[in-house]
C-alpha cells in the first residue's frame, strides 16, 4: 500500500474543482479519445495544435494546476524526443539552409511533428494524472472491463514501485559504505550483483505477499470501497473535450 500512496501523493493535486470530481472512467477515456485525435490531425495543420494547446491549458486552469508544476513533469518526454532532433540533419531529400546548417525538410517536418504530439500527449496525461489519485485510476480500469489479470499487475507494480525503490535506497547505501564507487568501470561486477540481489529479493517478496493475500481470501481482484459510478453528466462533461479535439482534427483534414 505504501506503493500507492506515494505516487499518489507525487502525482495528484488535491482539488474540487470539476475535473477532480469527474469520474476516473471518464477521464481515462476522454484521455485517449483526445491523444487519438491530436496523433490523427495532419503534422502541416499547425493552428489545430495551437486549439490542443489551448484546450489544455482551458483543463489546467479549470483544474487549478500549477503551470510550473505541470511544466516540471513534461521533462519527463525529453529523454524519448532527443533522437527527433536528429531527423533534421539525417534526413534524405529537399534541404534547407538555417543558420548555417543544411538540414532536411522532410526531417523538420518529421521533428515537429514528433514533438508537438508528444508533448502534447504527455501534457494531457498529467492533467489526468493530476486530478485521479492513481487507486482510483485502477478503479476505473475495472469499470471500463478491462481484464482483471492486467488491473491486478498494474495494481500491485504500482504498489510495491515504492518498495523496490526502498530497496535500491538502502542497497546502494550499503555498497557506498563499504567503498563502493560506481564511477569505475572495473566496478561494474558489483553493480550487476547488486541488480541480480534487488530482484531476487523482489521476487521473493512479491511471492510471500501474494501468499498472505491469498490466504486471507484474495480471488484475482481488489476490494472496491467508496468507488462513485460515472453518471451521464460525467460522461457529457469528460467527452465533450475529446469531441472538440475530433471536430479541430476533421476541420484539418477538410482544410488541408
Amino acid at each position: 500500500m505504501s506503493g500507492a500512496h506515494s505516487l499518489s501523493t507525487s502525482l495528484f493535486v488535491p482539488g474540487t474543482s470539476p475535473i477532480h470530481r469527474l469520474a476516473p472512467e471518464c477521464k481515462l477515456v476522454a484521455t485517449v479519445l483526445f491523444v487519438f485525435a491530436v496523433v490523427s490531425t495532419p503534422r502541416e495543420a499547425i493552428w489545430a495544435y495551437a486549439c490542443y494547446a489551448a484546450i489544455l491549458a482551458a483543463l489546467i486552469g479549470i483544474a487549478r494546476l500549477p503551470f510550473r508544476a505541470v511544466l516540471r513533469r513534461l521533462v519527463i518526454e525529453l529523454p524519448f524526443l532527443a533522437f527527433a532532433f536528429f531527423l533534421p540533419i539525417v534526413g534524405r531529400g529537399e534541404r534547407v539552409d538555417v543558420l548555417g546548417m543544411s538540414l532536411s525538410v522532410a526531417g523538420l517536418w518529421g521533428a515537429w511533428n514528433i514533438l508537438v504530439k508528444g508533448t502534447l500527449g504527455v501534457a494531457a496525461s498529467i492533467v489526468m494524472s493530476s486530478t485521479t489519485p492513481v487507486p482510483e485510476i485502477l478503479h476505473g480500469l475495472e469499470h471500463l472491463r478491462l481484464p482483471k489479470v492486467f488491473v491486478s499487475i498494474c495494481a500491485f507494480m504500482v504498489r510495491y514501485a515504492d518498495v523496490v525503490t526502498g530497496e535500491m535506497r538502502r542497497t546502494r547505501i550499503a555498497c557506498e559504505s563499504r567503498g563502493h564507487n560506481p564511477r569505475w568501470i572495473w566496478q561494474a561486477r558489483a553493480v550487476a550483483s547488486s541488480a541480480g540481489a534487488l530482484f531476487i529479493r523482489s521476487y521473493e517478496r512479491g511471492e510471500r505477499v501474494y501468499l498472505a493475500m491469498v490466504s486471507r481470501g484474495y480471488a484475482g481482484a481488489m476490494p472496491v470501497l467508496g468507488h462513485r459510478r460515472a453518471t451521464r453528466g460525467d460522461w457529457s462533461w469528460a467527452l465533450g473535450v475529446p469531441a472538440l479535439a475530433g471536430a479541430v482534427s476533421l476541420v484539418a483534414w477538410t482544410v488541408g
